[in-house]
């Protein structure tokens, strides 16, 4: 039988298995369980209960191996069955187990959104500075693939023509140690980068530069007023022009380009970082309502990692 007591003698494969380290878990398992009397009392005194309270079948694994439980599920995201065959529990007992802590676990950790509001709050340049170390911000958008939806209608929305999978699109933007500091809703993933940029994105304060790809291209127009760094582009000669190349880039654009890229490989690493977490990284399986939620928390306990900080 899997439990705390008998996977933390292994540090390693407790990280291999949880995706933190055990000193990180047991910051964040007693934030938990701080937290925990409050919050069970709240949702078992909701309006839209149907039991009494005390009614019902009680939680059969300790606070501290249900949060393990759940860190295992996201990182590794095996099988309902699997999983409760681990911690010798039921199929429902799992389900239910991830399902009613995931919003504790998501009041404690840093998620962007709570990232977002202190960059929202940000006065001096003394505090944007340490919010955005060098005054950089990078942003991108990433895809995961979901399951081929029965509906016609949604097969086509949700095709993705540069993956060919059906897919959901995020947008995440990090500062430059690779903390999340926004995260937008999924969309479709027919959306392009920039119709989703469009539809949503962070308000960064004026002195905060933020390095784009070619999938933006246009910002600079529709945004006059942002600051941002966008690599340069061969011109396209125009069609009818047989035998006529793209103009050559100059010497100081291609050295522009190569120092953007270079700063702009920490949010691929960010991106890396959230796809370790398995059920960000495989084919989601869950109904997508729960999508934004789980991977707030995904993108929380990288933040987590990172900045070594809870929301407390």
């Amino acid at each position: 039988m899997l439990n705390y007591s008998v996977l933390s003698k292994n540090p390693l494969h407790f990280r291999n298995f949880s995706g933190l380290q055990t000193q990180k878990f047991e910051t964040l398992n007693s934030q938990i369980k701080a937290k925990y009397p409050a919050f069970e009392q709240k949702r078992l005194q909701r309006k839209d209960r149907k039991r009494a309270v005390g009614a019902g079948h009680p939680f059969v694994l300790p606070l501290t191996d249900r949060l393990l439980m759940l860190l295992i599920y996201y990182h590794m995201y095996p099988s309902s069955t699997l999983l409760g065959y681990l911690f010798n529990v039921s199929q429902t007992s799992v389900l239910k187990s991830i399902k009613k802590l995931e919003p504790l676990v998501s009041e404690v950790l840093p998620l962007p959104k709570k990232q977002y509001d202190k960059v929202r709050r940000l006065q001096s340049i003394e505090e944007i500075e340490a919010m955005f170390p060098g005054f950089k911000a990078f942003l991108d958008a990433t895809e995961q693939e979901i399951p081929r939806p029965k509906a016609k209608r949604k097969r086509k929305t949700h095709y993705s023509g540069k993956k060919k999978r059906h897919t959901v699109k995020t947008q995440l933007t990090v500062n430059k140690e690779g903390l999340i500091i926004h995260k937008t809703r999924h969309v479709k993933g027919s959306m392009h980068d920039y119709a989703l940029y469009k539809r949503s994105h962070p308000v960064l304060p004026s002195t905060v530069e933020v390095g784009l790809d070619m999938g933006y291209v246009g910002v600079k127009d529709d945004y006059p007023k942002l600051n941002c760094a966008l690599p340069f582009k061969k011109k396209n000669p125009g069609r009818g022009k047989v035998g006529v190349g793209a103009q050559e880039l100059s010497v100081e654009q291609k050295a522009f380009n190569k120092v953007l890229s270079s700063e702009r490989v920490v949010v691929e690493h960010t991106n890396s970082r959230v796809k370790k977490f398995r059920i960000f990284g495989d084919e989601f399986r869950s109904r997508l309502r729960r999508y934004d939620l789980v991977t707030d928390i995904v993108c929380g306990l990288v933040n987590f990692r990172i900045g070594g900080k809870l929301i407390i």
